[in-house]
């Protein structure tokens, strides 16, 4: 069994990049994903380079920030200001549904993300999402097309496995909202990139629903359930809240502490335990065992 530990909003404050270099020190994450318009995104590189055991995605922003391309080549994704992304998932998903949105201009903008990142030394192991907008296949596919140009070769499973979801941690209302998302999944995995195994990705991912609510026990009890095989990643928001946090929008705030804490109690733990699972990042996914890499590069599943 192999697991990722996935810090997300790296680059979004210095204190949650001061966060993340402690736990990678601590062996207790393997991953983060920065944000390329972070406004801590020049501290966040020196960290990533202080810590070059540390895989570093791009965690790709389409509402809640601040874009990369000039405004006028995406207008389709600006919101009212006409300066920021839409500010909610709601007025984000509106806009999505009603074909008011460009699969190019997300294309074009994901491609200014991550070539933020390489510009600046990154190798970039993986691509996801601010508040998992890829888990829609509309959204899904201009970013593979991006991260195919880009040379990424893999993006977070935006889907939370069955076993993860009957721990029932976290609001009754977001669960409710993950089961109903998860109906997506044949068609997310049915992409090109996905389907073909151009573009690498997991079994799932660990403690979405549990966002907001991850502490030491919630932690504890996940891992206590992980399976015998396959790949997962769990995904965690660890940080301080201190002024840069405060102004900045996001809906985690002490809570960012207490993953902290948490992370730094119960993964050198399960480090310790001789049947601990595999630790990886996402530049070090490779295919699962039923599957080989032919001469032309292509992975097929052997018979």
């Amino acid at each position: 069994m192999r697991l990722i530990l996935n810090a997300d909003d790296f680059g979004l404050t210095r204190g949650i990049n001061r966060a993340i270099a402690e736990l990678a020190a601590a062996g207790a994450l393997t991953s983060a994903t920065l944000m390329a318009s972070g406004p801590a995104f020049d501290d966040a590189v020196a960290v990533a380079r202080a810590h070059p055991q540390l895989g570093i995605g791009c965690h790709i922003v389409l509402l809640d920030g601040i874009p990369v391309s000039a405004h006028e080549s995406i207008s389709s994704l600006l919101g009212p200001d006409r300066r920021y992304f839409r500010p909610t998932l709601r007025s984000f998903l509106a806009a999505l549904l009603t074909g008011r949105i460009r699969s190019e201009e997300i294309e074009r903008e994901a491609i200014a993300q991550i070539r933020k990142l390489q510009s600046a030394g990154i190798a970039v192991t993986h691509i996801d999402t601010h508040k998992h907008a890829h888990i829609f296949p509309a959204i899904a596919r201009p970013l593979l097309r991006a991260a195919e140009q880009c040379g990424v070769r893999a993006i977070r499973d935006p889907f939370e496995p069955a076993w993860s979801l009957a721990l029932h941690q976290g609001d009754a209302k977001r669960r409710a909202a993950i089961r109903l998302l998860s109906a997506l999944r044949p068609r997310w995995h049915s992409l090109p990139q996905i389907h073909d195994h151009r573009i690498l990705t997991t079994d799932g991912t660990v403690a979405i629903s549990a966002t907001g609510v991850l502490d030491s026990q919630t932690l504890s009890r996940g891992l206590a359930a992980l399976p015998d095989s396959g790949t997962y990643e769990l995904c965690c928001h660890p940080g301080y809240n201190d002024a840069d946090l405060d102004r900045v929008t996001t809906r985690l705030r002490a809570h960012r502490e207490i993953e902290r804490d948490a992370l730094l109690a119960e993964i050198p733990r399960l480090r310790s335990n001789p049947t601990s699972p595999e630790f990886i990042h996402f530049g070090t996914l490779q295919p699962t065992p039923n599957e080989t890499t032919w001469p032309d590069g292509q992975l097929r599943t052997e018979n």
